[in-house]
């Protein structure tokens, strides 16, 4: 019953206790502890009408006799007899407030290591520890445990702010929340063995976030961009992989094992972005992945659609991801040398970058260039963490 609550409402609980007490460390153990209590008793007393107000009640209770037990019962006696009037009388599970947006902010916050934004989200936000995040992310356990401490106490020296901004403070503040997500799904996207890492890895959470953020901020554009990107994307996890395991690439997915559902998600999803602002980074990205998603419907990509968009993209945000892909989009709009001369132009930054030398290797073999296609091919295998990737890449350089 317990883990049940906590998945739904951790981020929500433990945003109204740092909102109150101005310290997420101090947060995350009184609410932590409250559920050690729940799982105690709820087995034995059934669950409460509204878990949710009986955790934060109990939490607060700790809170308060930690600040007791720490010396500021005379000073500030009051105000804790009075929040415990409150919260005596908070039965209702709506009337809690969310301060979902407001801790995803602090968690963001401009004086942190922009590292730390997205392992911060998901601790606070999802509640996930730090040996599912240091795992995520390549740290050890207590590394990454360190990390997150220190975060948290510089927020709690600089003090952050945990309550919701106005909606114009709010526009200039969302970009790193914004960020932080999509690192997230990246990450959980590069996780080595496809189906071991849905369980395991961050793209769901990811997704789940994004989603949150649309009923959290749902009048700025790029959130619901932001949720149209993430959901198309993890609408064709179905069909990445064959029954046996195999890396599937997108050109040779099966379309009818894409969820059409999650497509159509991300489809209204992106219209209102749209509606909202004129399309920026995630809008953007998130419209080359409708293009995509047409492929279901027509049978077909309309790459030349797909070629403008990637223009578009990179005049916001040059990555040597978006470069790659632009290149792949205009190779196959426009031929292979259009592709080739697009990607000589990013080869110095693209040394150690796999996508580039898988992308190398298809265009030099579409070119008739068999000696070079096999040395990009080999590269590509290199640069490889995943197996199933690795022998598919094989697989082409064997075909030349």
């Amino acid at each position: 019953m317990a883990d049940a609550v906590a998945r739904q409402s951790y981020g929500r609980l433990v945003a109204s206790l740092a909102r109150r007490w101005g310290d997420l460390s101090r947060a995350e153990d009184a609410l932590s502890d409250a559920f050690v209590r729940a799982l105690k008793t709820w087995p034995q007393t059934g669950l409460p009408d509204q878990p949710d107000a009986w955790l934060l009640r109990t939490a607060h209770r700790r809170l308060v006799d930690g600040a007791r037990q720490a010396g500021v019962q005379a000073r500030f006696e009051p105000d804790l007899a009075r929040l415990l009037e409150d919260l005596s009388r908070t039965t209702d599970h709506n009337a809690l407030p969310d301060d979902r947006l407001g801790l995803m902010l602090a968690c963001a916050h401009p004086d942190l290591d922009p590292a730390l934004h997205t392992p911060l989200m998901l601790q606070a936000v999802l509640g996930l520890n730090a040996a599912r995040i240091g795992a995520a992310f390549l740290v050890s356990p207590a590394a990454m445990g360190e990390r997150l401490s220190r975060g948290k106490a510089r927020l709690r020296d600089r003090g952050a702010r945990f309550e919701q901004p106005g909606q114009d403070e709010l526009a200039g503040r969302i970009t790193p929340v914004l960020s932080a997500i999509y690192a997230a799904y990246g990450t959980g996207w590069e996780e080595i063995g496809a189906r071991e890492s849905r369980v395991r890895g961050l793209a769901g959470e990811a997704l789940y976030l994004s989603r949150l953020l649309t009923e959290l901020a749902p009048d700025i554009a790029e959130v619901w961009g932001l949720y149209a990107l993430i959901a198309h994307c993890e609408a064709r996890t179905p069909a990445r992989r064959d029954q046996e395991g195999r890396f599937i690439p997108l050109s040779n997915q099966d379309p009818a094992l894409w969820c059409e559902t999650t497509i159509q998600n991300a489809e209204t999803a992106l219209r209102r972005s749209l509606k909202l602002a004129p399309p920026g980074r995630y809008g953007l990205e998130a419209s080359i992945q409708s293009v995509h998603a047409e492929r279901r419907r027509t049978g077909e990509t309309n790459w030349r659609a797909a070629a403008a968009l990637y223009d578009g993209l990179i005049g916001h945000t040059p990555s040597l991801g978006a470069l790659t892909a632009r290149a792949c989009a205009h190779g196959e709009a426009f031929g292979e040398e259009r592709a080739l001369s697009l990607l000589d132009e990013i080869r110095d930054q693209a040394t150690d970058y796999q996508p580039f030398w898988a992308a190398q290797a298809h265009w030099l073999a579409q070119a008739g260039r068999k000696d070079e296609a096999a040395n990009a091919y080999e590269r590509a295998m290199a640069l490889s963490a995943d197996p199933a990737v690795r022998q598919h890449l094989s697989e082409k350089s064997q075909t030349l």
